[in-house]
């Protein structure tokens, strides 16, 4: 049987506390400061057999081909036999402000049917953003997270053995042209828009600089102007702004994961007045036929003569139970536990209980 878990969250210990403040850097994201996604198309190898087979995956030949052409060794299509070669993708992420010479990390995963890259070396793979421009080259020894064992009739695999990643496998050739110092304003973009977090975050900003600097544009972002700072250097402007805390404010969730069996509440959740009654019915149809046979010597033939049991039984359950008006999380998960209600239930009375519009929160089904 299944085992169920419930995971029932609070925002804080006790309902009548409020959230604790949080740094704006952890809540929002400043336009202009992120990352770039780079992805790169190379070769590994050094596998011990367990890379690209050349018929299922004959892009694999072509660039091994290509690549020993390049160093100047002239092969056939007969001479590329080998097992130790593995085509693969290569991803990673160009940091903001990333200078040339400096390097990032990034995962290789294979393409074609290698069944491990474990002792794999990636040979050099330039990496391209979005604009088809090269930023980056990646190049180094594969760290592999898992393992794959094979036998004749059997095989183990543990983990990924067909991706790995490359610590500071990559260096920056190229920076993205972007001179920060220059800029008048700058949008600040929350992770998760509310109107009331964002007005919280402008009345933080110009009460911190005692003037009018940030103004809410929408429920997602707040617009700060640098022109009435005079000549400043806008990323100590952000350094002070950045770790400036607000409270936060979020809607009432109830998120439900029904195949794990997990539930997760904020502490904001209400319950209005409403009766809830729940209970087990069991049907259970059993066969046990009879054989019937004559007696030794005698005339006659074996038959099987069918036997059902149908049996109908109901768990006593919990009746009805009256839920306060404006129950808060806490007592609707008091109230539940003391009636004896399993995990598995407690996901119906809830749903049950959002149809009947007595949540006063967001229903999330995963």
């Amino acid at each position: 049987m299944r085992r169920w878990l419930v995971l029932l969250l609070s925002l804080c210990i006790a309902g009548s506390v409020a959230a604790a403040p949080v740094r704006i850097k952890d809540m929002a994201d400043f336009d202009g400061v992120r990352g770039n996604d780079l992805v790169g198309y190379g070769l590994v190898v050094g596998l011990d057999g367990t890379g690209d087979s050349f018929r299922n995956a004959p892009f694999t030949e072509e660039m091994l081909a290509g690549l020993l052409e390049r160093l100047g060794v002239n092969v056939t299509d007969d001479a590329l036999r080998s097992k130790n070669v593995a085509a693969v993708v290569v991803t990673g992420v160009l940091p903001a402000f990333a200078r040339s010479g400096s390097r990032i990390d990034v995962g290789v995963s294979t393409i074609g049917d290698a069944s491990s890259l474990l002792g794999g070396t990636l040979v050099m793979t330039p990496m391209k953003a979005a604009d088809g421009n090269i930023y980056a080259v990646a190049q180094g020894s594969i760290i592999a997270g898992g393992v794959a064992v094979e036998g004749e009739a059997a095989r183990v695999v543990e983990g990924v053995p067909t991706g790995g990643a490359i610590p500071s496998g990559a260096r920056v050739e190229r920076e993205v042209d972007f001179d920060f110092s220059q800029i008048q304003n700058i949008r600040i973009a929350l992770r998760t828009p509310d109107f009331t977090t964002a007005t919280r975050i402008e009345d933080a900003i110009n009460r911190d600089f005692n003037r009018q600097l940030a103004v809410t544009q929408d429920s997602g972002t707040v617009v700060v102007e640098f022109q009435d700072l005079g000549e400043v250097n806008p990323a100590r402007v952000l350094g002070r702004i950045e770790n400036l805390t607000v409270q936060p404010e979020d809607r009432a969730k109830v998120v439900i994961d029904h195949k794990a069996g997990t539930i997760v509440m904020g502490e904001r959740v209400r319950i209005s007045r409403v009766a809830v009654s729940q209970g087990n019915l069991t049907l259970r149809v059993s066969e046990a036929p009879v054989v019937s046979q004559p007696n030794p010597f005698a005339e006659g033939e074996t038959v099987t003569v069918p036997r059902t049991f149908a049996e109908v039984r109901e768990e006593p359950g919990i009746g009805f139970a009256e839920i306060a008006d404006e129950t808060s999380l806490s007592d609707l998960i008091e109230g539940l536990n003391a009636l004896g209600v399993g995990p598995r239930d407690m996901i119906d009375i809830l749903k049950s209980i959002h149809a009947a519009g007595a949540l006063h929160a967001e229903l999330i089904i995963e």
